[in-house]
């Protein structure tokens, strides 16, 4: 099932109805003794962007965090503009299509790790993560339906920033939430700046249009990496 903002509330709830019973089927094919613990080690690659808390989610292969070239789900649109996780844990939490849902706590610095653990069954489940990049008006970074590795091995992604294209990148100190910045001389302060492109796509970077710098806060690569390992 794709997580489409396009798909009506009572099509999403019939479409989980129909998935309770196909759930049910896979967790007798598929018993605890499968599931395997994870350590998923985060470390952001960016001169001078901070992450804030990742959101991880273990589901079935239909679930979609996004569909490119498509509006962002409002859920996800409120972690790329705040970095607050909570309401898309919470829309993820009722779909039985959802396996685990896990999450960091406080911000990753640049070049700061984070290494968080969860459990999965590798033969019916994927993992997407995603967090919001600081400071922007609405970038998150994002792994959507990543393969799990079996026991004892492991499997790294690179990560690039996707724009939640909810909110026009204006790049104001006004506009971005956050700590302290050297540009804003104090915290971000968060407003939303609305427009935006109205669908999600790769996001190209801090121009230097409004606050920010964009020599020290650009990007031109990915700006993650996470490598998942199995335990034996």
């Amino acid at each position: 099932m794709s997580l489409s903002p396009r798909k009506s509330l009572l099509s999403l709830a019939a479409t989980a109805l129909l998935a309770m019973v196909g759930s049910a089927a896979i967790a007798q094919e598929s018993p605890e003794g499968n599931r395997v613990s994870y350590r998923l080690e985060i470390v952001n690659l960016t001169q001078a962007q901070q992450f804030t808390p990742m959101l991880g989610v273990t589901h079935e292969p239909e679930v979609q965090l996004f569909n490119y070239g498509e509006p962002a789900l409002p859920q996800l649109a409120t972690l790329a503009e705040q970095g607050n996780i909570v309401p898309l844990r919470d829309l993820l939490s009722g779909l039985p299509q959802v396996h685990g849902l896990f999450n960091g706590e406080g911000l990753t610095a640049p070049g700061g790790k984070v290494t968080l653990e969860f459990a999965a069954n590798p033969r019916r489940d994927r993992l997407s993560v995603a967090a919001m990049l600081i400071p922007t008006n609405d970038a998150f970074v994002a792994l959507r339906g990543g393969l799990l590795p079996t026991r004892g091995k492991s499997i790294s992604y690179y990560l690039y920033a996707h724009d939640a294209g909810s909110e026009v990148n204006d790049e104001r100190c006004a506009s971005i939430p956050g700590p302290s910045f050297a540009e804003c001389g104090g915290p971000g302060g968060g407003a939303v700046a609305g427009g935006g492109e109205g669908f999600v796509h790769l996001h190209n970077g801090i121009h230097g249009v409004g606050d920010l710098d964009p020599s020290t806060r650009d990007w031109r690569a990915p700006v993650a990496i996470i490598v998942v390992t199995a335990q034996r």
